[in-house]
């Protein structure tokens, strides 16, 4: 019995089936934590969610920034970017069950010890609080008005938290901070434009995990979506964690690798297990 995380997806599901031959994964012992963008600019999203769902309850799966743009464009309020590559999902006869699928994902947990999250944790939010925060989006998502909560969604304003938001701006800082973020102020406020590694950050802004005092420095955390940020540790060979965080996005949609995070005993121990990605984006 095996908890793995595993980081975005992106549409690569041929990645996908090769590392779980390579990790032995079984749907009846072992649980698969994916960090969200589990679709777009791969080549076969559809494939991702027709695996991923068929796995049952033994596959866990987040949200992240392309899943939540798929149900943007599946309810019209985006239109398809040029590289997106979702339009497969949406013309599947059985699309329409992924997608209601898709929508009952969480935005975070807190499973053995692990935080988990797509993107990022805001300084002033606690492990406890984070799960709260997700808890109330996830609510909107499953309920009634999900474009209505999807058209009020867009945005980089309120950039900051406070707890007397509420209504669509409340929700928007949930979104962001947890599918968007890479770099805030040390009192958490969010920058999205910059989207280099680790050193690329806007004078003023640092990676969120680096924040002096963040309330979950205490947790070890599971992530995905910085790319840059994960290929980079992942070359690098090493076992630890990154300011007690785990960057998992090691960029397989760009012919990076794919990695499962094979979980340990204790809390912040874990085995990566990885294959070899052939570069997957579409041009444009």
């Amino acid at each position: 019995m095996a908890q793995y995380l595993i980081g975005d997806l992106q549409g690569c599901n041929e990645p996908l089936q090769r590392l779980l031959h390579k990790i032995d994964f079984s749907a009846s012992r072992d649980t698969l934590y994916v960090l969200g963008d589990l679709v777009n600019r791969g080549p076969d999203s559809l494939g991702v969610l027709r695996s991923l769902h068929g796995l049952g309850d033994a596959a866990q799966c987040l949200l992240g920034n392309h899943d939540l743009n798929l149900l943007g464009i599946r309810h019209g309020l985006r239109k398809p970017h040029r590289s997106d590559t979702v339009q497969q999902v949406l013309d599947a006869p059985d699309g329409e069950a992924l997608l209601d699928w898709l929508r009952h994902r969480r935005m975070a947990m807190h499973e053995h010890g692990w935080l988990m999250v797509h993107a990022g944790v805001l300084p002033q939010w606690s492990t406890a609080q984070t799960v709260a925060l997700a808890a109330e989006v996830e609510c909107v998502l499953r309920g009634p008005d999900l474009a209505g909560f999807l058209k009020g969604m867009y945005g980089n304003t309120p950039n900051r938290w406070q707890d007397s938001l509420d209504g669509a701006d409340r929700l928007r800082v949930i979104v962001n901070a947890l599918t968007r973020m890479r770099f805030c102020t040390a009192d958490g406020a969010m920058e999205f434009a910059t989207t280099g590694g680790s050193q690329t950050a806007l004078p003023g802004y640092l990676p969120w995990f680096e924040v002096p005092g963040r309330k979950t420095a205490a947790t070890p955390v599971a992530f995905g979506h910085w790319s840059t940020l994960g290929a980079d540790h992942a070359a690098a060979g090493t076992a630890g964690l990154l300011h007690n965080t785990l960057p998992l996005d090691t960029g397989c949609v760009w012919g990076g690798c794919l990695m499962a995070a094979r979980l340990g005993s204790a809390p912040g121990q874990f085995e990566p297990i990885s294959v070899q990605c052939p570069e997957a984006q579409q041009p444009g």
